[in-house]
């Protein structure tokens, strides 16, 4: 659809159009058409620009695509580039000296033209609101005056209802105004706090998880966006007040001056009710975050906390946090519940002082009076009412603000830590002079010692040395990560980096190869083919374009490697930081990547890369040995190899086995093998394996069109059309089965009662006039009036405190149930689920549920009660109000409910707006709930790979995403808000034209009134009718869009769990399993229904004590083979049977308790050594300290300050690649399992390391079964038995010796491959 079309059907109000492409609305540069910038005086004045919307939500199920886009000013670039040049002005560009009060200061002159626009349209309902109150006395007097003058009753009726107008006209404006500033501010901060988690240093992050961060981004800059709904409430009150003292001394004289000290008295009870409001909210917060790093640190590990069946050990972590949570939640609710009870007792305790006063001093009380002091009383009400929610909003406001700043002012990286020379201006690459660089500025240690280091264009730099020597460390302080304390450090050129732990964005593998760049066919397909890619490529089910799920789950370990590296090779840089790039992948891939990148793409570049395989070392232009973070050699291979010991050890590891493999594959000295007679039987398994395998091959077409096909990561879920009754009704009864429920129905109810009761009694027992007699005496008035107003405070106190006890334990048992649901999730539940929308439900989507919707469910109870009341009193007056009051009300209501009130409705056109509304303004919440999890997910992915994203200096790109996925937010959030002004809007005329019936009715059949004080108590009432219809429809409103919280974690507490921890009738015994036999009988494997099979029909028996290793190319299934044994993806089809169990008919925590592991990814946790060894705590010191030594990390820890207590960063961060796989090789030691399964359990550890782990293995693991997964030839060649996987399908299964002796077989080719390439390196 063109521009000028999509344009006029707006303007012309066609529902029917929606918006397929947001790119077809741009105007050049950034100058978007938006339905509301193109509306005209009448539309805007009655928010009819959002008819279009509205009519065509009626219609279809809204999404995305169909909402108008965002004028420039209401996006987060328009918005950001406004608030970050205020930042600047206002603290320099040293952003870290912001404070609270700058940042506030910024925030409204970055948003000012709204403030003061919505401050005028609230000046002016402020000003309008009071019209009636200040007349009412003139009506009764006119009711009553037997001489009344027709005209001036309608004059008077006139100015009741033109005030009126005006009242809900600039009402309307100023909240829309309100929502609008709000969702700048909103796109303000969370752009910035983007921009800061981008330049955060190292050192500032380990102090603040991603968890913690998050929590800015959904909560506190949420709460500060809504404090724009409370920004003028401040001098509102105090104009509402001052008006209301003006009016009452024109009714009582000078006893308004009691009622101005009794309005003083509530004002200054705000003082301490602030601060402890404040105090509670800054601790409820801060253990909001400590809970929300550990559910983030859970959500990113689950893979091995299910490997290691720890789950629910890190559960009850969470709950543990929760409940320190909820203890501060508890009492801030109450303290809240109190504040309530106190102001909605105000106004009656201002009524009773002002009367009392009247009493005391002599005036007299007419009715007319009364009733004028009593809507003012009501109309005070509001700012009174509203006092304990803005304190509340304030505090809230100042603790986020607080928190935002806090973070805003950590340090950022060093700018001037790499000078960076241009391209082409210098022969030399890099260079350091002196260079000394640490991780921690504060340690007397540092990381980097002495580097003094020139590398010329085109060389080719390899970097070896043991685990932690800083090998790692050496390539981050050239991309500028580690802080530099002294020396100098040159780079000329442009860089690119791969680091050693692969990060992957969620998405295409080609957005991830490309990133940002444009598409190159060729370039692109030399470069696929270079990574060996194109094989995977053609397995995934949609190639290149297949979307890759957080993390990158649904790839092997070296298919992410290899997609890290298709990424740099891609952007063509000058100079390739390659951080053991050949670890994850198998021999002949690392080979090939060797070749074909390093060799090939990348000759004519600077290349420096670390690696632990000798192999690579020998083609090599120069060779760094880092040991203790200093080079300790640097040279060619010939040369160094005989000028120090520190490079001997490394090679001689690798010599040794090189030996090994050799001797193995002459034969004779091969160790008999712990296999039986199954030898013979093996091959023709695999020679049935093979028959298997051409069949499918044959058949590989129909394959494809049987076996169904889809993305692993789906759209989110949405629920679509109204919010289920069963949401409300599970809401309601949730707690205590609903037993409450009733009590606060009643206390409403006889609050209502009371207060009506009261202002009966007030208007009937005083005289209509001066001249007319008091029937009841003063002293009695006073007496039935204070018993009733004590009546009313007591039901008060005890709905508050019921509302305030249902919310809390509803809001505890839904967090219970949702966080116990997603933990016992499958594993597939997590490699399709972005933890974005866990975190989202947890934290925005529970924050709401703990602090919002109790007071909008019992809101709504309470305000729909009143309205009653008010129907029922203005109907005492005029009966005949019903013929327009019935079908009005039950518009309102029925425009929300959608219930069978519309039998009783004449009016069509009630009929078509209920239409309209209800299902857009659904849809728009559910779309504001849906948007906002990629806004996190991406700050999360963000967080986790700026150090890939510094050094390709790709933060403006990714910065320019972040502010695409506000915008994406900020839409159906901005247009939810308007969609209720529009119709809020309509009900206030609907109101406005029934008062108006009213008073028309009063003045023009004055003869039908029984009594003028009756009379004028129902205009009392109509003069509140708007403010309380708008009160109902509004908490309405809310209720059904916050409610949409509820409906998406009662969402999650119903994930299908996987199988049961433990089944009772069918435990194993303790000693279980008891040999290690493991036998696999036709197992098939997919990942998801709508995914391919990734193993197809496997046949084998791993023998009781037999060490098995398992080999193939990358993708093969060897990691997927692994995941059945644990059941983290339970088997399409046959079984897997330990000494004759089968695993299928087991509690997975009898099975995975049972078995260990040495994962691909070695995971470490934010804690102490101790902690991360032995979680569950059932190890003794001595014991854990056993383990330490043998996996060679003792000595290290002996000489850690805090020994067995040192610290351990989120994610292990201060911990090196190599001893985190260490520290996972000392959990397995001290579990002592009859199986045990090393996947890549080596591949981060240079030689050395890796014959120490095999060595320690092989000594305390020597009765047990073992299965390893390696890359290195030498780790699975001292195996009994080696299965070889080719497309989830076996190829080979034999001993290592008959596989070798067969110079065609795979592993055969595989060795060969090794070998030759051992001997003669890769040079030409």
């Amino acid at each position: 659809m063109t521009k000028r079309a999509l344009e006029e059907s707006l303007l012309n109000g066609e529902a029917s159009v929606s918006n397929n492409s947001s790119d077809s609305k741009k105007l050049g540069g950034n100058e978007i058409l938006t339905s509301y910038l193109n509306a005209g005086f009448f539309s805007i004045l009655t928010f009819s620009w959002m008819t279009p919307l509205i009519t065509l939500g009626s219609k279809k199920t809204l999404n995305h695509q169909d909402l108008p886009l965002l004028s420039t000013n209401d996006t987060a670039y328009g918005s950001f580039s406004t608030f970050r040049k205020n930042l600047e002005l206002e603290c320099g560009n040293v952003i870290s000296t912001v404070t609270t009060i700058k940042l506030a200061k910024v925030l409204f002159l970055s948003t000012w033209e709204g403030i003061l626009i919505s401050g005028i349209f609230a000046f002016l309902y402020v000003c309008a609101s009071y019209v009636g109150p200040y007349l009412i006395d003139n009506l009764v007097q006119y009711l009553n005056d037997e001489n009344k003058v027709k005209n001036e009753g309608y004059v008077l009726a006139t100015a009741f209802v033109v005030a009126k107008l005006v009242e809900c006209l600039s009402q309307r404006h100023s909240m829309f105004k309100y929502q609008q500033v709000g969702v700048r501010m909103q796109s303000m901060l969370v752009s910035m706090i983007y921009a800061k988690g981008l330049t955060i240093s190292c050192q500032s992050k380990e102090g603040h998880s991603s968890g913690e961060i998050i929590n800015l981004m959904t909560v506190d800059a949420q709460r500060i966006s809504e404090f724009c709904l409370s920004m003028h409430d401040p001098w509102m009150a105090v104009l509402q007040i001052s008006l209301a003292l003006f009016i009452l001394h024109r009714s009582v004289g000078v006893a308004s001056v009691a009622a101005f000290a009794a309005t003083i008295i509530v004002m200054l009870l705000n003082l301490p009710m602030t601060s402890l409001q404040e105090r509670l909210q800054a601790k409820l917060m801060e253990f909001k975050d400590k809970r929300m790093k550990a559910t983030s640190e859970v959500l990113m590990n689950m893979r091995i906390l299910k490997l290691q069946a720890w789950e629910m050990k890190f559960l009850s972590k969470i709950i543990q946090l929760r409940k320190l949570e909820e203890m501060w939640l508890k009492k801030f609710l109450v303290g809240t519940a109190i504040v309530r009870f106190l102001f909605f007792s105000a106004p009656t305790f201002v009524a009773v002082v002002t009367f009392g006063a009247c009493v005391l001093l002599g005036i007299p009380l007419e009715t007319g009076k009364i009733l004028s002091a009593l809507a003012t009383f009501r109309i005070l009400q509001m700012p009174i009412y509203n006092i304990p929610d803005t304190i509340s909003v304030i505090a809230q406001t100042k603790v986020s603000l607080d928190r935002v700043v806090a973070f805003l002012r950590l340090d950022d990286l060093q700018t001037d830590m790499v000078e960076n020379v241009p391209r082409g201006s210098s022969d030399i690459a890099i260079e350091i002079v002196d260079g000394n660089f640490s991780w921690d500025l504060s340690s007397v240690d540092a990381t980097l010692k002495n580097i003094n280091l020139r590398l010329f264009h085109n060389m080719r730099v390899a970097v070896c040395g043991t685990v932690g020597s800083g090998k790692s460390s050496l390539l981050s302080c050239l991309i500028g990560e580690i802080p530099k304390i002294s020396g100098n450090l040159k780079v000329c050129g442009t860089k690119a980096y791969v680091a050693q732990s692969p990060w992957i964005q969620s998405g295409k593998i080609e957005d991830n190869i490309l990133f940002g760049r444009e598409m190159d066919r060729e370039k692109y397909e030399k470069v696929l083919e270079a990574c060996s890619l194109k094989k995977d490529l053609e397995v995934l089910p949609f190639g290149d374009q297949t979307i890759i799920g957080e993390k990158g789950i649904n790839l092997s370990g070296g298919q992410k490697q290899r997609v890290q590296v298709a990424r740099a090779l891609y952007q063509d840089a000058d100079i390739y930081l390659l951080d053991d790039p050949f670890s994850a992948v198998d021999a002949h891939t690392g080979s090939h990547l060797f070749k074909e990148c390093l060799l090939g793409l990348l000759k004519t570049k600077t290349v420096i890369y670390i690696t632990h395989q000798v192999d690579f070392l020998p083609d090599a232009d120069l060779i760094l040995v880092v040991k203790e973070g200093r080079i300790t050699q640097s040279g060619k291979y010939n040369d160094i190899l005989t000028s120090g010991t520190d490079f001997m050890e490394l090679v001689g590891a690798h010599r040794a086995a090189l030996s090994s493999v050799k001797s193995l594959e002459r034969g004779p000295t091969l160790k008999s093998s712990s296999i039986t007679g199954e030898d013979t039987s093996s091959l023709s398994d695999f020679e049935l394996e093979q028959e298997v395998e051409n069949i499918n091959d044959r058949n590989s077409k129909l394959d494809e069109t049987i076996v169904p096909k889809g993305q692993l990561v789906q759209d989110e879920e949405r629920e679509k059309g109204s919010v289920g009754f069963k949401v409300f009704w599970k809401y309601l009864t949730i707690a205590y089965g609903g037993a409450l429920v009733p009590f606060l129905f009643l206390s409403h109810i006889f609050t209502v009662v009371l207060q009506i009761a009261s202002n009966y009694w007030m208007a009937l027992a005083t005289p209509v006039s001066a001249t007319a007699e008091p029937g009841i005496g003063s002293f009695a008035l006073m007496v039935v009036y204070v018993s009733l107003a004590i009546g009313i405070s007591f039901s008060t106190l005890v709905r508050a405190f019921l509302a305030a006890i249902v919310g809390y334990k509803t809001a505890t048992m839904l967090f219970n149930q949702m966080h116990l649901s997603f933990i016992r999730a499958p594993m597939s539940f997590f490699d399709s689920t972005p933890s974005g929308r866990i975190l989202n439900r947890a934290s925005a989507d529970q924050s709401t549920v703990d602090m919002n919707i109790s007071n909008l469910v019992w809101g709504f109870t309470y305000n729909m009660v009143q309205l009653m009341g008010n129907i029922a009193v203005m109907s005492q007056a005029a009966w005949q109000v019903f013929i327009i009051l019935v079908p009005v009300v039950a518009a309102c209501i029925w425009y929300q409910l959608q219930k069978t009130l519309a039998l009783l409705m004449p009016s069509n056109r009630m009929l078509y707006m209920q239409r309209y509304y209800s299902a857009s303004a659904r849809e728009l919440a559910r779309l504001t709930g849906i948007c906002q999890a990629p806004v996190i997910q991406h700050f999360s992915e963000t967080i986790s790979g700026s150090t890939t994203i510094r050094s390709f200096d790709q933060e403006s790109r990714f910065s320019e995403m972040n502010m695409q996925l506000i915008d994406k937010y900020s839409q159906p959030k901005l247009y939810s808000a308007s969609a209720m002004e529009w119709l809020s809007f309509r009900l206030d005329l609907l109101c406005s034209t029934m008062f108006a019936f009213c008073l028309v009715f009063l003045v023009s059949f004055p003869s039908s009134i029984a009594d003028p004080s009756i009379a004028g108590l129902a205009v009392t009432y109509g003069i509140n009718l708007n403010a309380v219809q708008f009160k109902l429809i509004w908490s309405l409103c809310n209720l059904e869009n916050k409610i949409i919280s509820v409906e998406r974690i009662l969402q999650y507490t119903s994930i299908p769990s996987e199988a049961p921890l433990v089944i009772k009738d069918n435990q194993p015994d303790h000693s279980w399993p008891s040999f290690g036999e493991v036998h696999i009988q036709d197992l098939q494997v997919q990942y998801a229904p709508h995914l391919p099979l990734v193993l197809r029909g496997l046949t084998c028996t791993f023998t009781a004590g037999a060490k098995t290793g398992i080999v193939g190319r990358t993708g093969s299934g060897k990691t997927t083979l692994v995941q059945a044994l644990f059941r983290l993806v339970e088997p399409v089809a046959g079984q897997i049977l330990i000494d004759n169990i089968n695993i299928s008919l087991i509690g997975v925590h009898d099975l995975r308790s049972r078995l260990s592991i040495i994962p691909q990814d070695p995971t470490m946790f934010e804690g102490t050594v101790r902690t991360n060894l032995d979680p569950l705590e059932e190890y003794t010191d001595e014991q854990i300290w056993e383990a330490l030594d043998m996996c060679q990390l003792g000595d290290e820890m002996r000489k850690k300050e805090g020994k067995l207590d040192s610290t351990v960063t989120e994610n292990g961060e201060n911990w090196s690649m190599g001893q985190r796989q260490l520290v996972c090789l000392g959990r397995v030691l001290l579990k002592k399992s009859k199986i045990l399964v090393l996947d890549e359990a080596t591949a981060s550890v240079d030689m050395a390391m890796d014959n120490i782990i095999q060595q320690t293995v092989k000594q305390h693991f020597s009765d047990c079964t073992v299965i390893t997964i390696a890359h290195r030839i030498t780790s699975i060649l001292d195996s009994d038995m080696v299965l070889f996987l080719t497309k989830g399908l076996i190829e080979e299964y034999d001993s290592p010796k008959k596989l070798l002796k067969d110079k065609s077989s795979s592993l055969a080719q595989l060795v060969a491959e090794y070998t030759r390439r051992s001997n003669t390196g890769f040079g030409s």
